[in-house]
């Protein structure tokens, strides 16, 4: 019992480290420029949660400073196993980069619509007869993962990038971003000049049903805005009184998931402009500005991998090595998921309180 309660208090500690690193990584989000550095950075490692991918950004950063790694940014991370999957091994004294994996547990009932009847299954308990089973993440654990130059062995393949030039937009990212906004029931126009949209680059009209974009910017900076757009139709209903309250925050996760969109075709981010934190941050009653910044974060992440895992576009890679599946499948946001032509509606298995990844 003593060496149960010993690793638990391990565990407990651990965590504790992890979120003191966490705290520390998003309260360093003073700027601006240090958001868009961030979620440029966050796009390389999107198949991560935006906390993971935070802890692994400070902790190789505090690794090249010590000369441990050759690169200022990691390219491709892995856990120890997964890189001996891929015939390579971690060299001899290299640091692993600790981030938060989560703890599943399995959850039972025979009236899923009904989110109190929702049950907790013991470790080898058996649902019975009739019953739906379904996972949820119900806790936390720290894992480790390592960057491919903490690495040797099997040389690893290196897949296409897209390469841009000045002012130019990535092939086909246009029509599929248009295409993901017709499918959401809003009809795509094109204005010749802002004087029309007053004054604007784009505009949505929730009420019109359509997203208008102006057509005398240069090709990048049009499908820019068309992304911009794209999140406010998949984030922010409109008869949501909550978020008209936090249109600043609106405004921010449009262009923060524009900006990872563009990121993770190649594109130029320094176009993006993103207000400081310190403006956004702290307007929301009862949070404090760091869990603001994290759950903004998240949100972004979240809508810009289900716009992306949807576009047939080349892309730069979301940081898994190559032969190694994701993480997880990306869950689509709930306008997006609204649009899907008549799937049953289910109630989902009750949350339950615990850490964040």
């Amino acid at each position: 019992m003593a060496s149960n309660e010993d690793a638990r208090a391990a565990r407990e500690a651990k965590l504790d480290e992890l979120h003191e690193k966490l705290t520390g990584a998003v309260e360093s989000l003073v700027s601006g420029d240090d958001w868009r550095q961030a979620l440029a950075f966050a796009a390389r490692f999107r198949s991560r949660s935006f906390n993971n991918t935070m802890l692994i950004w400070v902790q190789h950063e505090a690794a090249y400073e010590a000369g441990r790694v050759p690169e200022p940014f990691p390219t491709l991370v892995a856990g120890y196993r997964q890189w001996q999957g891929l015939g390579r091994q971690v060299m001899k004294g290299q640091l692993g980069y600790m981030i938060f994996a989560p703890v599943t547990g399995r959850f039972a009932t025979a009236t899923p619509a009904d989110a109190g009847s929702w049950r907790r299954l013991g470790p080898r308990e058996k649902p019975k007869a009739g019953e739906v089973v379904r996972s949820r993440m119900v806790g936390a654990r720290p894992a480790y993962v390592w960057d491919a130059s903490q690495t040797d062995g099997e040389p690893l393949p290196v897949p296409p990038a897209p390469t841009l030039l000045e002012g130019e937009a990535p092939t086909g990212l246009w029509e599929g971003l248009a295409g993901q906004i017709r499918g959401a029931g809003f009809e795509v126009l094109r204005m010749p000049h802002e004087g029309m949209i007053s004054g604007a680059n784009g505009m949505t009209d929730d009420a019109a049903r359509t997203v208008a974009v102006r057509e005398n910017m240069d090709p990048a900076a049009q499908v820019k805005t068309l992304a911009h757009e794209l999140a406010h139709v998949l984030m922010h209903d409109p008869d949501d009184e909550e978020a008209r309250q936090h249109r600043g925050i609106r405004e921010v996760e449009a262009e923060s998931v524009a900006l990872m969109i563009g990121a993770a075709h190649g594109m130029d981010t320094a176009r993006y402009t993103i207000p400081y934190v310190s403006t956004w941050a702290t307007r929301v009653d009862g949070q404090e500005p760091a869990q603001v910044v994290q759950g903004t974060g998240e949100r972004v992440r979240k809508t810009a991998l289900a716009i992306l895992d949807q576009l047939d576009t080349l892309q730069v890679g979301d940081g898994t090595p190559p032969g190694l599946e994701r993480d997880a499948p990306s869950p689509r946001t709930s306008r997006a998921a609204a649009v899907e032509a008549n799937r049953p509606r289910v109630a989902p298995v009750p949350a339950l309180s615990g850490r964040v990844l």
